[in-house]
């Protein structure tokens, strides 16, 4: 990967497999390069994935297979600003499947334990806009945001 800068998740021994899942969601999105270890390691047997490069929607990111020692949490997501509804509930069903958990206001873990923000670019406007005293209580009870309740809520 050519770029200066790449944000890098740790991952017990799943970066491949991850990795692999989140370039299939978005388009522009690919897998860069793959690095293996060389020699056999605490953590790893010699040829297996070290580190994955990919880009998510043009975006450059590392998984990195890194062992037991650090987990990911909510401090850090990935969010997609989605073009609809049917975009959100799209990704919304994919990064909950098999094992992952919704949170509240566009927040979900996916099954590897990576948190995600799936927010509508609608549900930015209205979120911004002179009616948002009426649609944060709206948002705020929300797991997926849905834009139609959302417009609801700001026409009162």
């Amino acid at each position: 990967m050519n770029r200066k800068v790449a944000t890098c998740f740790w991952f017990d021994h799943q970066a491949m497999e991850a990795a692999e899942f989140y370039v299939s969601l978005l388009p522009d999105s690919r897998i860069v390069d793959v690095s293996h270890y060389i020699e056999e390691q605490d953590m790893a047997p010699a040829g297996r994935v070290l580190a994955v490069d990919f880009t998510l929607a043009g975006t450059p990111y590392m998984a990195l297979n890194g062992g037991p020692h650090f987990t990911l949490s909510e401090a850090a997501s990935i969010r997609v600003m989605t073009e609809d509804q049917a975009e959100t509930d799209r990704l919304w069903a994919a990064l909950i499947a098999d094992g992952g958990a919704e949170s509240r206001c566009g927040w979900l873990k996916d099954r590897f334990g990576m948190s995600w923000q799936i927010v509508p670019r609608r549900a930015m406007a209205l979120i911004t806009g002179s009616e948002a005293g009426r649609v944060w209580p709206a948002l705020m009870a929300m797991g997926k945001i849905d834009i139609a309740a959302l417009e609801s809520a700001a026409r009162g």
